[in-house]
C-alpha cells in the first residue's frame, strides 16, 4: 500500500516502550522486558485503529 503509515505505529510504540523501560531498568530487568511487551500492544491497537479508520475512507 502506498502511504500506509500503520506500521509505523508498532515501531513508534516498541520505540517508547524501550524509552519507559529504561527508567524502570536500575529496579528491574523484567520491567524493560514488560515496558517493551506493552508498548508493542499499544502500538498493535494503534495500527488496527488506522487500518480500521483508512478502511472507511
Amino acid at each position: 500500500m502506498q502511504g500506509d503509515r500503520s506500521s509505523w505505529a508498532i515501531g513508534g510504540g516498541v520505540l517508547l516502550g524501550l524509552g519507559v523501560g529504561f527508567f524502570f531498568l536500575p529496579g528491574s530487568a523484567l520491567a524493560l522486558v514488560g515496558s517493551l511487551i506493552a508498548g508493542l500492544g499499544i502500538g498493535l491497537i494503534v495500527a488496527a485503529l488506522i487500518a480500521a479508520i483508512a478502511g472507511k475512507e
